[in-house]
């Protein structure tokens, strides 16, 4: 019974902060922050209770400028947790309210980097799909017509590269579904590299999957200044391949 009494008391170990290295930091200042995320990291706090991206950023921003008291972040947008890439966090209240207008009026231009298994029909194409979500599995499910808890969602892609077995293509986010990009990609034949749930036939060795948010484009929220960011890809063999020969 004593036993079994201290295990019910015992606390709960307590996850400790990751320090965020100046290499990771895409762009800063007093108004934004833009990090480019690793694939293990979740961008808010979920059900599994890891620490998330945006309390590395808290840390990151009190420790950099010796700030009492607690650091004002706000989550502005997510990518999902295999996915790597730019993610955008607000500073200030007011710069989260404008950022948070800007994504609703789709003033923020997101493209991603995605390898494939498969080849696309066409060497650039836009997607159009009606997605609906499922709860239980964590997944959407793409279909051609509207019905009801199906939401509209559009992609423009572009083919740029491809290697012996995978295919590169840039993608143009034009609305933010769950899920989007995986789902309809595989939709047309085009499986993200290591992304199980969608039919890759093999897992990554670190559960990454092979999608990349590369750039960010934007009128800055306060500074009314164009911004545009670009996040260099994970340190993995095939993302250094296609990212040396597109950019030698």
């Amino acid at each position: 019974m004593d036993n079994e009494l201290h295990r019910i008391l015992k606390p709960r170990s307590i996850k400790k902060i990751r320090n965020i290295s100046p290499s990771e930091v895409l762009y800063e200042d007093n108004h934004i922050i833009i990090i480019n995320k690793r694939s293990s990291d979740i961008v808010q706090g979920d059900k599994t209770g890891d620490v998330p991206l945006s309390e590395a950023v808290k840390k990151y921003i009190k420790d950099k400028y010796n700030k009492p008291g607690d650091v004002y972040l706000g989550v502005v947008h997510r990518l999902d947790r295999p996915v790597s890439g730019a993610v955008i966090f607000a500073r200030t209240s007011k710069a989260l309210t404008r950022l948070n207008e800007m994504i609703r009026e789709r003033k923020i231009d997101k493209t991603y980097w995605a390898v494939t298994t498969g080849m696309p029909p066409n060497n650039k194409g836009h997607l159009t799909h009606y997605l609906k979500k499922n709860q239980k599995k964590n997944m959407s499910y793409a279909y051609k017509e509207p019905g009801e808890g199906k939401l509209k969602a559009e992609l423009d892609y572009r083919f740029l590269f491809s290697s012996d077995n995978y295919h590169l293509l840039e993608v143009d986010l034009l609305t933010g579904r769950h899920h989007q990009i995986r789902v309809q990609l595989a939709e047309i034949g085009c499986v993200i590299k290591g992304d199980l749930k969608y039919g890759a036939k093999r897992s990554n060795k670190n559960a990454s999957i092979h999608l990349h948010a590369r750039k960010i484009s934007m009128i800055h929220p306060v500074r009314k200044e164009l911004l545009e960011v670009i996040a260099p890809v994970p340190d993995d063999p095939l993302w250094k391949y296609f990212e040396s020969e597109l950019t030698s």
